[in-house]
């Protein structure tokens, strides 16, 4: 049975044009979505924008209902692979930090939806970015927002 992780779509929308944070993974580089294990006790909204914070560096409004999902094969420490459902949840940046957790990491970068589908390796991801292209994220209505993500932000 697979296991589940969330993760957070950061996206902003620059001279009409919407763009997604994109981050490195640690270990093999590849461009990946901020993501992690669901937590005990933590909305899983907040979790995924906890891990926007930590692995790419911003705060902003995380939609409180997952946009879709996707799956993809984990390789663990001993080689094998797991299978993971992830949920994704948008967020709307509004403060970009210089520091973070783990900017020693990883990098991070700006780009079109188009350009994160070639990027990424998850053949179910690239389709749902492509999809943002045509029908962009929305967190309308779904707060935490800022208040809780530098509650959060401060308590690490």
């Amino acid at each position: 049975m697979p296991r589940t992780q969330l993760a957070a779509i950061p996206y902003t929308i620059r001279n009409g044009q919407l763009l997604v944070l994109m981050v490195t993974s640690r270990e093999t580089r590849r461009w990946i979505v901020p993501k992690g294990w669901q937590e005990k006790k933590v909305p899983d909204s907040e979790q995924a924008a906890r891990e926007a914070y930590e692995e790419a560096g911003v705060l902003g409004i995380v939609s409180r209902t997952p946009a879709g999902r996707y799956r993809y094969d984990k390789r663990l420490k001993d080689g094998k692979l797991k299978p993971v459902t992830v949920e994704i949840y948008p967020l709307e940046v509004d403060e970009i930090l210089g520091e973070w957790p783990e900017k020693d990491e990883r990098e991070r970068c700006w780009m079109t939806p188009s350009q994160a589908a070639m990027a990424v390796q998850e053949g179910s991801l690239a389709a749902y970015l492509l999809g943002l292209a045509v029908n962009p994220p929305s967190t309308a209505g779904s707060r935490p927002g800022k208040r809780i993500l530098k509650e959060t932000r401060n308590s690490f």
